[in-house]
């Protein structure tokens, strides 16, 4: 039981997308820049990203991984955020937020998330090229809660009310993870990365695909395991501009096929609200933009035009959508694991 609820996992799920200057002057002195006695000014020049904070993590998802070579079984949707700047400079950040994972003893558990840290941020420039390396060291977790709300199998359901194990392994595993802190990546491309804790200057985390140098913004780029009769919601997605195109790019592995659907902000937020709130699959919401199938040893590559606006792509591994009927496996479920990219730029 303990090992599947470690899969429960919570990476420290904020995606900051002004910390870096890839672009600009910061690469013509970044010896100087990274030196210890220049805290203060990096400290002040990250202050202006930081503005943006809380904004950006309520624009995006956290994947929730167990490591960061291994696939992606759950997302966390920060809902709300504050922020402030503490006396000594540091960051204090206060959010919430639900979220679903996946587990082989629960099946699909939902849940709500809180948390109060103080963050001692600082950035490094990378040696050889222009990217900028965010570090978020928690200096001190002040609260953090985590509830279950729902539970797909009937009997963990059953069991976590004779004995929340689930809740109360949850809020240790919360509380942990949020002490490791977090790493943003603005590569000199205009793309970002999240990773748990502190990464290495120079390394990258693992990406699925290889999409730098193609002239886009890339959005995610990762792997996904989606079980039989789940679905997993990649987004909000955000296409600042009008001319632009979502570009999707996934090789699937486990399954014949899988349903994949590309849905305006609106559309998608109402179908994750259905798949929070109810323990089973059900139909989408509303029809979506784009319906299409991967295959199994096919790669999967589309530019979707879109105006401006955002958007999820939702992988699914249901009956209740789409034309791929999955069969039903009640003593196997293989997962379907997903290889994944999206980026935006400009429509062909």
């Amino acid at each position: 039981m303990r090992k599947a609820l470690a899969l429960l996992t919570l990476p420290t799920l904020l995606a900051l997308s002004t910390v870096g200057c890839g672009s600009c002057g910061v690469c013509s002195f970044r010896g100087t820049l990274n030196e210890p006695s220049s805290r203060s000014m990096r400290r002040s020049m990250l202050q202006t990203g930081l503005s943006e904070f809380c904004k950006q993590m309520t624009s995006h998802n956290a994947p929730l991984k167990l490591s960061d070579d291994t696939p992606v079984i759950g997302r966390f949707y920060p809902r709300s955020c504050a922020q402030r700047e503490m006396s000594n400079g540091d960051l204090f950040v206060e959010f919430q937020g639900e979220g679903y994972a996946y587990t082989n003893v629960s099946k699909k558990v939902t849940f709500q998330m809180q948390g109060a840290v103080q963050y001692n941020q600082d950035f490094l420039v990378a040696p050889d090229k222009c990217d900028v390396y965010a570090y978020f060291r928690p200096r001190q977790v002040v609260s953090s809660s985590f509830q279950v709300l729902k539970i797909e199998s009937t009997t963990a359901s059953f069991l976590n009310t004779l004995n929340p194990v689930g809740e109360t392994f949850g809020r240790q595993l919360v509380s942990s993870k949020l002490n490791e802190g977090f790493t943003v990546i603005h590569d000199e491309d205009g793309s970002d990365d999240v990773s748990l804790g502190i990464v290495e200057l120079g390394k990258r985390p693992f990406h699925a695909f290889n999409v730098r140098g193609q002239d886009r913004v890339v959005l995610e780029n990762s792997r996904t395991e989606v079980h039989q009769n789940q679905r997993d919601f990649i987004g909000p997605l955000e296409v600042t501009g009008d001319g632009q195109a979502i570009f999707l790019r996934a090789q699937l592995d486990g399954a014949p096929q899988l349903d994949l659907f590309l849905v305006p902000r609106a559309a998608g937020d109402a179908s994750l609200r259905l798949y929070l709130d109810y323990p089973s699959h059900g139909p989408l919401a509303q029809p979506p933009t784009l319906a299409d199938v991967l295959t199994q040893g096919t790669e999967y590559a589309r530019a979707v035009p879109v105006p401006k606006g955002q958007y999820y792509v939702i992988i699914d591994n249901t009956p209740s959508a789409g034309v791929v009927n999955p069969p039903a496996n009640l003593m196997d479920d293989r997962a379907a694991v997903v290889n994944y990219a999206v980026s935006v730029g400009e429509a062909p």
